[in-house]
């Protein structure tokens, strides 16, 4: 007769949001996997019902702090397609900024105060910034850097406030861009050390297996978090407008949010990995080393590579970020930035590359410029159901390595959910609700 145990973590810790795992094994293989989420909804979609396209952005970006500057860019691609307003060069260049500033700030976050602990045998941050406290103090300084870029172009470090649909309430000055670009250029020789850090620690290989990996194409043929085409491993391709086509969401009861697979049925995951899985060989320079230095043998099917994936990025926005601050200065200095808007009914849809994965929004509004309609779909909410696959595996292969106690088992799997960088808190807020 085969026996049933359950291994069940109540609380995942060192990530964002309230979120468990349950596992159930039969017979030493798994049987059931659960990402349990347990936030409650708090339906911003509905939320926006009746509001002005003008107030849409202050409202969406309170999803998630950490996040908010990534669904403020999404919104706003969405509500200017909507209403017809060409977004001008310097306006893109200044999004573009305040993104590689979020994704600074994120990875940062991410790769040393919530996944590297894992890798290295270490609780917490604490621990590791007894172990390496140079290295945790860079990682805090480039955090402080990327919250620096989101204060300046977005008013201030979280929930942006200057960011409007047609351009920018208030434009940084040419010497607080000059004296950003002397900033992210003074990081570049520590950031190197850090990658060569990164490379040095082993990264286990029972989570590995066969991907689908999703990420947009990115506009121009170069490397960056912004496109209009949605593209997967296999060779499918997609519109963002016809978004809903590729991603398909659904319910289960274990779960205040949604998950997601795609047409095919099949789950897939959005995020670092993928971007450099479907795009690494558009990076160029610096970001190009580090993939090198950090994927020798090319981009892994293996979720716990994901932070080093992440790192890549991180020297990518770095040397980016560079770059749109020399773009910057190009431009005459003026107070403000503004295309003109008028209301009217439209229907638009904005994907952008949030550092946890592929981000959609999308507004449907009346001729007076209210909306009528809303959707937001999160990179986390699209990676959960590939989370709990992944767990699976990672159980069936500790098993056969016969790492098999409970401890290991919880550690594993822990290891194997955050590596993913789950944002939950967003992934359960956009929950719609049909009258």
């Amino acid at each position: 007769m085969m026996t049933t145990r359950t291994v069940t973590i109540p609380h995942l810790g060192r990530v964002e949001g309230h979120g468990g795992i349950h596992v159930t094994l039969t017979g030493g293989c798994v049987s059931d996997v659960n990402m349990d989420i347990h936030e409650g909804s708090r339906y911003y979609e509905k939320l926006l019902i009746g509001k002005d396209f003008r107030d849409v952005q202050g409202i969406i970006t309170r999803v998630c702090a950490i996040c908010s500057a990534d669904h403020t860019v999404a919104a706003l691609a969405a509500l200017e397609e909507a209403l017809g307003v060409a977004m001008s060069e310097r306006t893109r260049a200044l999004r573009g900024l305040l993104l590689r500033g979020a994704a600074i700030e994120s990875h940062a976050l991410h790769v040393f105060a919530l996944a590297l602990p894992d890798f290295l045998g270490f609780d917490s941050l604490m621990g590791l910034a007894d172990r390496y406290p140079v290295e945790v103090a860079f990682a805090l300084r480039l955090k402080q850097l990327g919250n620096h870029i989101q204060s300046m172009i977005g008013g201030r470090a979280v929930h942006p406030i200057n960011t409007l649909v047609g351009g920018f309430g208030k434009l940084p000055s040419h010497r607080e861009i000059a004296g950003l670009r002397a900033d992210l250029q003074a990081v570049r020789p520590p950031l190197e050390d850090i990658v060569d850090m990164v490379a040095s620690i082993d990264v286990p290989d029972w989570a590995a297996q066969e991907t689908l990996f999703v990420a947009l194409r990115p506009e121009r043929s170069s490397f960056g978090f912004r496109g209009d085409t949605i593209c997967t491993s296999d060779g499918a391709e997609y519109g963002i407008d016809s978004y809903r086509d590729a991603v398909r969401e659904f319910t289960v009861e274990h779960s205040t949010a949604r998950h997601a697979a795609l047409e095919s049925g099949e789950t897939y995951m959005v995020g670092s990995l993928a971007r450099l899985k479907l795009w690494g060989d558009l990076l160029e320079g610096r970001a190009a080393t580090a993939l090198r230095i950090l994927f020798p043998a090319g981009v892994a099917d293996n979720i716990l590579t994901n932070t080093r994936a992440q790192v890549v990025e991180t020297v990518y926005c770095v040397e980016s970020a560079i770059a749109l601050c020399e773009q910057a200065l190009d431009f005459d200095e003026v107070g403000t930035e503004m295309q003109p808007v008028e209301a009217r009914a439209g229907r638009g849809v904005g994907a952008i590359e949030a550092p946890r994965g592929t981000l959609f929004h999308e507004y449907e509004l009346d001729q007076a410029g209210k909306v009528v309609a809303a959707n937001v779909v999160t990179p986390t909410a699209q990676n959960l159901a590939n989370i709990e696959r992944d767990i699976r595996h990672s159980g069936m292969r500790l098993n056969e390595a016969s790492i098999s106690s409970d401890g290991e088992l919880k550690r594993g799997f822990e290891m194997v959910a955050r590596a993913y960088d789950p944002c939950i808190s967003c992934s359960v807020h956009l929950v719609r609700v049909d009258d």
